[in-house]
């Protein structure tokens, strides 16, 4: 069995033929789903697809790009939200400079408090990160030495030095289609590093379709192919990888009940 964990069920290019995708993964192999939020709006929608779905889970929380619409956002607000039964983790939240869509200050407070959450109720954060190598290491440091939290680098595309250091911090490094592509070496490189136990796979759909369906609007039962690619990079068999990836999510996503 694998597991898509980081996808976006809600979003255009999934959600008109939800039921359609959600079929054509569960054919694939795949069998259970992290269906994530960007922004308090979407909360609701995720956590009433999670409930209707058995083998669908739910995240909240506000990606950097939204952190502007949700500066005045209450710890109380995101901590409520993740009483829910079906909610198993918190974000994606992180940082991200490349687009720069939302201040500097606020991304950083809003991933700060997103972790001081995790950490008082044990459930991951989801971290985005790009463009922000540096910042996003001192935040995770920083907070570290406050008190331990699990979390993940989801859509892995950074540096293997920023790699080893999340590593060696305790995190899971989940990725995704981008490192089927052919100009991706250096984060093939990466992937043949990440222990078997501190790996995820993941879509991030209907984003980043992986080889051989480039182009095209992804869909969680991709995942499989990116599963097949990183099996064969790593030197290993695909049921192999399924098997490392799926106890891994399990063993980091505590709340989920597979």
């Amino acid at each position: 069995m694998l597991i898509d964990s980081h996808c976006h069920l809600e979003y255009k290019g999934l959600v008109e033929d939800q039921s359609g995708v959600l079929s054509r993964a569960r054919e694939a192999g795949v069998g259970a789903f992290l269906n994530i939020s960007t922004k308090q709006s979407e909360w609701q929608q995720v956590v009433s697809t999670a409930n209707r779905e058995p083998d669908v889970f739910a995240s909240v929380g506000i990606h950097p790009h939204e952190a502007d619409e949700h500066e005045d956002l209450g710890r109380a607000s995101l901590l409520e939200a993740t009483r829910d039964a079906r909610v198993i983790g918190i974000g994606e939240t992180g940082l991200d400079y490349f687009y720069e869509y939302s201040d500097r200050e606020v991304q950083a407070k809003l991933f700060r408090m997103h972790i001081d959450v995790a950490r008082e109720t044990g459930l991951p954060v989801i971290i985005h990160t790009r463009d922000a190598e540096d910042d996003t290491y001192e935040i995770l440091v920083d907070e570290m030495e406050k008190g331990a939290f699990p979390a993940l680098i989801h859509c892995f595309t950074a540096s293997a030095d920023f790699g080893r250091k999340v590593l060696d911090l305790g995190l899971t490094i989940s990725l995704s289609g981008i490192v089927t592509f052919k100009n991706a070496k250096d984060l093939q490189a990466v992937a043949q590093e990440v222990p078997d136990n501190r790996l995820l796979v993941e879509t991030d759909s209907p984003f980043l379709a992986p080889v051989p369906h480039r182009g095209k609007s992804c869909e969680p039962a991709f995942v499989a192919d990116t599963a097949r690619f990183l099996a064969e990079l790593r030197g290993t068999e695909p049921k192999t990888l399924a098997e490392h990836t799926t106890r891994n999510f399990i063993k980091l996503f505590t709340k989920a009940k597979l």
